[in-house]
């Protein structure tokens, strides 16, 4: 026996007969209750109305959805509402299983995203209008105004009656319902004109059937019969196709169980029959023991019905959950996209996409224009600040010092200073007013915590903080800011005193390594044209003595270009073009290295950057409350007993002037816009050294997921772009001169040889490439060069022979020697005599008979 489940007790009732399979209930509240009695008696359940998530088939096995789950319709929401940038929702929902699981689902969805549900607003099934109109008025006191209705159908309509009283169908709204709506609007043919207009813009989800023949075929039958009762229900909403496939997954189901030879059998569970009703004879109640194997052919069940492909997945859920998003608009309802798991927000239908590859990309997501309530195409800005009398709430650091920064006044706005006109600025370039409160935060007598004050806005104790407060990793963790209106990153602030003259200032332009290499070059060079010219040049010849100072006076006077040697060889005039440029380089560099040593003044420091000052052991002074505490103990593993809290301009000048040996610091970390302050109090007294090392900014803090901070980075951008930004930083922080000088302390100025190693590499090999060409040519000549007058041969004895190898060896490199010795014109002559000699006794040779 099958039986269709309508209302609570009936379905109890009808499972006194022998029942294999029930269909139903449509409520999910129902179904929870049947399900338990349905596992009991091993009944397989097909629920075509009850989208509860939290009926699943691991508390439920017999459980079997033949509609698709709240769940995915709940992530279709938070894709409909994440593609127009909204990030809170309030949900409007009926307090019963129905309504309280599917916005718990919502919330679910929406958290994976970063975005929330900031108010949940249920009533009870069947509240009044009373009820609704007090809870609806509640809702808009807040600042959301993006809505999300569950509720059931017999009711829902009501929301909409009270929300038109109350003027929250206009423009700035946003309503948006589950599948309810559809639900009630597609179950008559032609919705009356007073409910249309209820629901003007708003856009709703309708579970998805496919346009198929088999569909239009079932209605143009079912329209057929109708005939003269067209004022009943003529039409059908999608529960309603559901419910038909479903009857037909349990026909298909049970003819393969009967084609299989399956009997069909009861038997009593004493279990329940020792319980006992007054109502329900629960006695009577059998257990389908074949239930298990309808269960497992219910479950392969697949065929196409009119709401398209009908199959089930592991957990007895349809596969291919996809929804229409509609939009109510005129007199009718239009199409602007669908939704599915497989690709999300699309404007192609469903089933066109799923041979495709999935594709869940953001940037993909599409829809068609939407009409919203006000009959506007505009998107909603979502938010609007609360009609409740509550203006923001925005912290402000009262500090000790640097008061051009932020402080306390006596105006009615109660607060002053740069960051307070940025912020005045930015608000006035909004489109919407935005109400605010500025509140002191801190004593004035020390400067307040920063990470404390963050704290406090991110634990809703404030709106925002305005503020020098600085964007760090750690507090971009739990609120969000503004895009940086002001640039900063901490510098290195030291006492600095003139340096001493010297008398070897004029050493100071080269380094000792460039020093020695420089020299070596002279030398070096002087000996490859000496080399070059001696055989050609008689001012390169003479005694040895001579020959050698001729190398160093020669060398060295080419620094000056004063040397009186002429070189005549081309290789050797080659050596000193290059040499000559290296020297004109050198020469260049050395004097105005040394003009600036000598005329610019030097100060000078123990501590060049923050390299150096980390390496020493002496203390560091910081501003009190800032992040450069942390940062110097945290990041760079300064001990916590070096670092020494400043409160403002005065204490830096007197710790900075004491010194370490005085009770002092050795120097300052701070945010360059304090230390530039810093710089116009003490009138350039200390310097910068070093560069920034890190690199941040001031912002704008505000709760998470907070609309004002998107929309004031906004208004920043454009106060940059126009100039505004820079005028109010000209009013209130108006560097002086030296706050640009950060190079003018002394620090290791001299050239190194990596300044110049490119030139002397040049001219080394140009000096490898001459002599290897000259000594290349010399020893051609030498194999033909032969002697005016030849030595008598000493006629040695045979044991002497073992004694010839080594001076043989040593007279051929003194002929050697004494053959680059000879000037080259002797050399050429002797090779002209050899050559004519050489003639003559070839033609004496060839006369002979």
């Amino acid at each position: 026996m099958i039986q269709i489940a309508v209302d609570f007790l009936a379905p109890l009732k009808l499972m006194e007969n022998d029942v294999v399979a029930a269909i139903g209930p449509q409520s999910s509240g129902i179904a929870h209750v049947i399900s338990h009695v349905v596992n009991e008696l091993q009944v397989p359940l097909l629920s075509f109305g009850a989208t509860d998530p939290t009926l699943s088939s691991l508390q439920y096995p017999y459980f079997i959805r033949t509609t698709h789950n709240d769940y995915h319709q709940m992530s279709a929401i938070t894709d409909l509402v994440l593609h127009f940038d909204w990030k809170e929702i309030i949900a409007i929902f009926v307090d019963d299983d129905y309504g309280r699981n599917g916005i718990s689902a919502l919330g679910d969805t929406l958290a994976n995203k970063r975005a929330r549900i900031s108010y949940k607003a249920s009533f009870t099934p069947g509240a009044s209008l009373a009820n609704v109109t007090e809870l609806l008025t509640k809702v808009n006191l807040m600042e959301c105004r993006v809505y999300v209705v569950h509720v059931n159908p017999d009711t829902g309509l009501n929301i909409f009656h009270v929300a038109k009283k109350l003027g929250m169908l206009t423009s700035g709204y946003v309503w948006v319902t589950t599948d309810w709506l559809p639900a009630v609007l597609d179950s008559s043919e032609l919705p009356d004109d007073d409910t249309m207009d209820l629901i003007q813009g708003v856009v709703s989800l309708r579970q998805h059937t496919t346009n198929s023949v088999i569909k239009k075929e079932f209605l143009k039958k079912w329209k057929s019969k109708q005939g003269n009762e067209r004022k009943q229900t003529t039409s059908f909403n999608s529960y309603a196709l559901y419910a038909y496939d479903s009857v037909w997954v349990l026909a298909h189901a049970l003819d393969k169980f009967l084609k299989a030879g399956e009997r069909i059998t009861f038997s009593y569970d004493p279990n329940i029959r020792r319980t006992n009703s007054t109502d329900i004879q629960l006695s009577s109640l059998r257990v389908f023991n074949e239930g298990n194997k309808l269960l497992e052919m219910i479950r392969d069940t697949r065929f196409v019905g009119l709401t398209g492909e009908v199959k089930f997945d592991e957990d007895k859920n349809l596969v291919h959950p996809a929804y229409d998003v509609i939009n109510i608009g005129g007199t009718g309802v239009r199409t602007v996209g669908y939704w599915s798991n497989h690709s999300g927000l699309s404007v192609d239908s469903p089933e066109s996409l799923y041979g495709k590859r999935m594709n869940r990309s953001s940037a993909d997501q599409r829809l068609y224009s939407i009409i919203w309530p006000g009959e506007t195409s505009d998107k909603p800005r979502g938010w609007v600040f609360p009609n409740n009398g509550k203006p923001l709430r925005v912290a402000v650091p009262y500090r000790h010092s640097y008061k051009e920064v932020v402080t306390k006044d006596k105006s009615t706005q109660g607060v002053r200073g740069y960051c307070i006109d940025v912020f005045e600025a930015a608000v006035s370039l909004l489109p919407y007013a935005v109400p605010r409160k500025y509140i002191l935060y801190g004593d004035g007598r020390m400067n307040p915590s920063y990470n404390s004050l963050v704290n406090a806005v991110a634990e809703n104790k404030y709106d925002a903080a305005v503020g020098d407060v600085t964007i760090t990793t750690n507090r971009t963790r739990i609120v969000d800011f503004t895009q940086p209106y002001m640039e900063s990153g901490l510098v290195v602030v030291v006492a600095v005193k003139a340096a001493k003259p010297t008398p070897w200032a004029f050493l100071k332009p080269f380094t000792i390594q460039m020093w020695l290499v420089t020299g070596g070059f002279f030398i070096f060079v002087g000996s490859v044209v000496w080399i070059l010219e001696h055989r050609l040049n008689h001012e390169f010849r003479g005694p040895p003595s001579q020959q050698v100072m001729t190398i160093f006076w020669f060398s060295f006077s080419t620094m000056f270009f004063s040397h009186r040697e002429n070189t005549v060889s081309t290789l050797g005039r080659m050596v000193l073009i290059l040499w000559l440029f290296v020297v004109l380089i050198i020469n260049s560099s050395y004097t105005a290295s040394l003009t600036s040593i000598l005329t610019v003044q030097q100060l000078t420091s123990r501590i060049e950057g923050i390299d150096s000052l980390t390496s020493s052991n002496e203390p560091i002074g910081v501003q009190d409350g800032t992040f450069a505490y942390n940062y110097l103990v945290r990041d760079l593993q300064i001990a916590e007993s070096r670092i020494k809290p400043l409160r403002g301009e005065e204490e830096y000048a007197n710790a900075l002037r004491l010194g370490p040996k005085g009770g002092g610091v050795a120097a300052i970390v701070d945010e360059l816009p304090y230390v530039e302050l810093f710089m116009r109090y003490t009138k350039c007294e200390f310097r910068i050294v070093g560069q920034e090392f890190t690199k941040s900014g001031w912002g704008f803090a505000f709760q998470r997921d907070s609309p004002l901070a998107v929309d004031l980075s906004t208004a920043i951008l454009q106060l940059s772009e126009n100039g505004e930004l820079q005028r109010i930083h000209d009013k209130w922080l108006a560097a002086p001169s030296c706050s640009t000088q950060a190079t003018d302390v002394e620090e290791s100025s001299s050239l190194s040889l990596g300044n110049f190693w490119g030139l002397f590499l040049i001219c080394g090999v140009a000096c490898f490439i001459s002599l290897s060409i000259f000594f290349g040519r010399m020893l051609c000549q030498y194999r033909q060069f032969t002697p005016d007058e030849e030595e008598p041969h000493e006629v040695l004895e045979p044991d002497s022979q073992t004694r010839r190898g080594r001076p043989s060896r040593l007279v051929s490199f003194r002929d050697l020697m004494d053959f680059y010795d000879k000037k080259d014109a002797e050399i050429k002559e002797v090779l002209r005599r050899n050559r004519r000699e050489a003639r003559r006794e070839s033609g004496e040779h060839s006369g002979s008979p």
